[in-house]
Formats: C-alpha cells, sequence, structure tokens
C-alpha cells in the first residue's frame, strides 16, 4: 500500500511539474509544492486522494480572487512568490558575513572551478580564447544560442 502511495505521489509530482512548466510557458521544472501544502487535512500523512488533488489545490492557491479561473496577474503574482522564496534561500545560503545581502564576492565562490571547467570544454583549439566559431558550436551542442532551457528560441 505505501508503494502505491509513493508511486502515485511521484507520477503526481511530476504531473505538476508538466502542468506547472507548461502553464509558465516554460519547459524547465518548477518548484514542488511542500508538504503541508498537499497534507489538505492535515493528518500528517498523505493519501492518494490527496495526491490526486494536488492539482487543483495548487490551482486554487494561484486563483486569489477566488472567480474560477487564473488571470495572467495572479499567474505573475505566483512567479513572483516563487522567485522571492528562491532569492531567500539562496541568499540565506552564499551570505557569508550575514548581512542579508549578496555581495559580489559571496558570489564567486558559488560555482567554485566552474567557469574554469566550461571555459576548457568550449575551448577545442586549446589555445587559452574562445574564438566566435567554438562560442557558438558550444552553443549548438546545448541546443541553441540560449543554453539549456532555450531550445529554438535563438
Amino acid at each position: 500500500m505505501k508503494s502505491t502511495v509513493l508511486i502515485a505521489g511521484i507520477a503526481a509530482g511530476f504531473t505538476l511539474l508538466a502542468f506547472d512548466a507548461s502553464a509558465a510557458g516554460r519547459g524547465g521544472p518548477q518548484q514542488m509544492p511542500d508538504f503541508a501544502t498537499l497534507d489538505v487535512d492535515q493528518s500528517g500523512s498523505l493519501s492518494l486522494e490527496e495526491i490526486q488533488d494536488a492539482g487543483a489545490v495548487r490551482f486554487a492557491a494561484m486563483d486569489t480572487d477566488g472567480n474560477g479561473s487564473i488571470s495572467a496577474a495572479e499567474m505573475v503574482a505566483a512567479q513572483q512568490g516563487r522567485m522571492a522564496e528562491r532569492a531567500e534561500k539562496m541568499i540565506a545560503h552564499l551570505d557569508e558575513n550575514d548581512d542579508g545581502e549578496l555581495q559580489a564576492d559571496e558570489m564567486k565562490h558559488r560555482g567554485g572551478d566552474r567557469a574554469e571547467r566550461m571555459f576548457e570544454r568550449v575551448d577545442a583549439d586549446e589555445n587559452g580564447e574562445i574564438s566566435a566559431e567554438e562560442f557558438e558550436a558550444a552553443a549548438e551542442k546545448r541546443g541553441g544560442r540560449g543554453g539549456k532551457g532555450h531550445r529554438g528560441r535563438g
């Protein structure tokens, strides 16, 4: 029984991710609702019905005026709320001096040597510089000029 509920939860999660991505007009995944949001009856556990109703719960949360539809303004407000949460988490994670803000030197440490690794992958002729051709080849390899998530938008 528990494995059935777990599988249903995972399937519902993917459904929600697809719904959020298509509703936002993007192909990338969105943040999953937290446990408390899904646990509508506040029982401390998720029933199959709660998992199945997760999309309706998410829709109702976005429908702030309760008219049964989501306007562009409501969709934007929902996205801004999620963006604010992500920004707060990012600052909490990277803010080395605990001033509640990120300085440029705190951001440098974020990727470690990611920029160097990326540079080495793109610099095909290993001459220490990236030519326009190498840049375009790397962009094409990633699926277009915008890279991941922007295929074909050029």
